[in-house]
């Protein structure tokens, strides 16, 4: 029997959604793609540590190296990090275990669409699929380093603030932040391939920049570019929250976490808006 009903595939129909619409659509994928999620995080995290040597121990190692570099400088008077409330292997430990969640986040990320090339052309599935369970490896390796951290908390006898139990969720605006940058990022890089050294130089010169390693500056230009800095007072935040029991700066901290919605959320809607372009592309 002959139906009169004709169905058309239309690659832009995100476009003519309306806003409800859209949105559904988007979480429904989400939540439709959560066990390729699962699979894609498992096959890059066993091909990750599979013929590696030191497996695990890569993630703590980085950290402990530049840390180690910091402590060396300040000794010899040639960097001036300031005073701090505990140890400084401890502040720095802490600080750079956080932005790191971002930098390697944010390079996965960026790198997750233009690895799984092939992939991407022959087979039909939610592209953010891949920007998602990328930064999930960044998560797990966050995990070993504040693992770490515990350790050297032990070894300095520092005791760290109770309220260092909502780290977890002090993150995730981080996360979020780092999602937001890293879905827009998949898709330059698909397009311009040197965009991945970019991020690296980008995320290196602001590790300088954002006090990760120092305390924040109370006065001057530095302090004056920390103050409308999202990623200072989202990493600020979270240290705080270990050693002080508190946000030393609770309105920036807050507005950070509204302004990385924001991104997020709108970062999201335009890589739906363009993914059925991303196959052309690669």
């Amino acid at each position: 029997m002959n139906s009169d009903k004709t169905i058309t595939y239309q690659p832009d129909n995100q476009i003519k959604m309306g806003f409800l619409s859209a949105w559904k659509e988007i979480i429904n994928s989400l939540y439709g793609s959560r066990e390729l999620i699962w699979r894609l995080f498992v096959r890059d995290f066993l091909a990750k540590y599979k013929q590696s040597l030191l497996g695990f121990a890569w993630a703590v190692l980085n950290p402990l190296i530049t840390v180690g570099i910091f402590v060396y400088l300040n000794k010899a008077g040639l960097f001036n990090i300031g005073k701090t409330h505990v140890p400084y292997p401890v502040f720095a430990l802490v600080g750079l275990s956080v932005w790191t969640l971002f930098a390697t986040g944010l390079s996965a990320c960026s790198n997750s669409i233009v690895n799984a090339g092939a992939m991407v052309v022959k087979i039909n599935f939610p592209k953010s699929s891949l920007v998602i369970s990328s930064m999930a490896q960044a998560v797990v390796d966050f995990l070993v380093r504040i693992f770490l951290a515990v350790i050297v908390f032990a070894i300095f006898g520092v005791l760290p603030s109770w309220t260092a139990v909502f780290l977890p969720f002090a993150v995730i605006p981080l996360v979020m932040l780092t999602l937001g940058i890293g879905f827009f990022l998949s898709l330059i890089t698909g397009i311009f391939r040197d965009m991945v050294n970019v991020v690296n130089l980008m995320t290196t010169f602001f590790l300088f920049l954002v006090p990760v390693l120092y305390p924040a500056p109370e006065s001057g230009l530095f302090a004056a570019i920390n103050n409308i800095n999202p990623l200072s007072h989202l990493i600020a935040g979270c240290r705080d929250i270990v050693f002080l029991g508190r946000f030393a700066s609770p309105a920036g901290f807050w507005g950070s976490t509204v302004f990385s919605i924001l991104v997020f959320l709108m970062s999201l809607r335009f890589f739906y808006l363009v993914e059925a372009k991303i196959a052309e592309r690669i």
